[in-house]
C-alpha cells in the first residue's frame, strides 16, 4: 500500500460503532493508527487491535490532557500527525489530496485545514454557517499541541504557516438522540467552565489566540469573547435567530430544525441555566465560583 507519511491519533471511550468505519478511512492512507483509549467497556479495543492500530490506555480528564498525554507518550516516528474523532471519517478525496499536495509543502508549512461536513440524523447540515467549517486537524509532529481548554480544544501550532485542502472529513454519530441529549448536558458543564473563564481566570494555559480576521479558531475565539459579554439568556435567542434565519438553517429540513434548534438554542440556553445556577451558589468571585462547581459539578478548578 502507498503509505503517507502520516500518523493518525484518535480517542476513544466506548466506540465500536464507529471505530471500524473511522479506521477503514485511513488505513490504506495514514502510516500508523493509534488508538487512546479511556478504559472501554465494550469492544473498542479489541475491535482496534484487529484492525491494525495501536492501543494505549489512559484515564481519562478532559480532551486537551487525553490528547496532549498522546503527543507526549506515543512513539510517533512520522512527519505529520492527525487528530481524528472516532465518529469521524477521511475521506478519499482528502487522502488524495494530501499525497499530491504534501511534497510541496516547505519546512515552513506547519499546519493544514480541512474541511468539516457535519451529518445529524443522516442528513448533511449545510446552512447555519456549519458548512464549510476549515479545522486545523493535520501538523507537523512536534510543532502543535492541543490548548488546554475545558471546551472547543484546538491545536496551537508553535510558529509556522499553514495552508487549507479543500478535502473533508465526515463528522457522522450514529448514535440516538437521546445520546446526543446526554453528551450535550456534558459538554454544557465544560462550556459553562470555558465562559466562566472568560471573567474569573479560573484556568491559566495556553491559548489560541483571538482575532477576527485571524484564522476560523481564532475568529471563533474572539467571538466567543463577545458571545461572553452578552447577558445571559438572550444571546441563545439571539444565536439561534442568526444561524436559522439569517444563515439559512431552516433550509436543512426537520432534521436540520432539531440540529439547529438543540445545538444552537436549547444547548447554549442550558449553559445559561447552569452558569446561573453556579452564580446563585458562588456569588461574583473566583473564589465561590470554583467552590460551587465543587459542590455541584464535583469539578475542581
Amino acid at each position: 500500500m502507498d503509505f503517507s507519511d502520516i500518523s493518525v491519533i484518535i480517542l476513544t471511550y466506548n466506540e465500536e460503532m464507529h471505530l471500524e468505519r473511522c479506521i477503514l478511512s485511513i488505513k490504506g492512507f495514514a502510516k500508523d493508527i493509534y488508538v487512546v483509549d479511556s478504559h472501554s467497556t465494550d469492544r473498542t479495543v479489541e475491535l482496534a487491535e484487529s484492525l491494525g492500530a495501536k492501543v494505549y490506555s489512559n484515564k481519562w480528564l478532559n480532551y486537551a490532557t487525553q490528547f496532549n498525554w498522546a503527543l507526549e507518550n506515543i512513539p510517533i516516528n512520522t512527519t505529520w500527525v492527525v487528530r481524528l474523532d472516532a465518529d469521524e471519517v477521511f475521506t478519499d478525496e482528502l487522502c488524495e489530496q494530501f499525497r499530491k499536495r504534501v511534497d510541496m509543502l516547505g519546512e515552513s508549512v506547519t499546519g493544514i485545514y480541512v474541511r468539516r461536513k457535519v451529518y445529524f440524523m443522516d442528513r448533511w447540515i449545510r446552512h447555519g454557517n456549519m458548512y464549510p467549517i476549515y479545522l486545523l486537524r493535520i501538523w507537523r509532529y512536534g510543532k502543535g499541541r492541543c490548548e488546554e481548554r475545558w471546551m472547543d480544544e484546538h491545536i496551537k501550532l508553535d510558529g509556522g504557516e499553514t495552508v487549507k485542502f479543500t478535502g473533508n472529513i465526515i463528522d457522522h454519530n450514529k448514535r440516538s438522540l437521546g445520546w446526543w441529549t446526554e453528551k450535550h448536558n456534558g459538554y454544557a458543564t465544560r462550556e459553562v467552565i470555558d465562559l466562566l473563564n472568560i471573567k474569573y481566570r479560573l484556568v491559566e494555559a495556553t491559548s489560541v489566540k483571538a482575532s477576527l480576521f485571524g484564522t476560523q479558531e481564532e475568529r471563533k475565539r474572539w467571538l466567543k469573547l463577545l458571545y461572553a459579554e452578552i447577558p445571559l439568556f438572550v444571546r441563545p435567542f439571539m444565536y439561534f435567530f442568526f444561524r436559522y434565519f439569517c444563515k439559512f438553517g431552516f433550509l436543512d429540513g426537520k432534521e436540520g430544525l432539531v440540529w439547529h434548534f438543540l445545538q444552537g438554542f436549547w444547548y447554549r440556553f442550558l449553559v445559561d441555566a447552569k452558569i446561573y445556577e453556579i452564580r446563585r451558589a458562588g456569588g461574583n468571585n473566583a473564589a465561590g465560583i470554583r467552590q460551587a462547581l465543587q459542590s455541584i459539578y464535583s469539578i475542581t478548578v
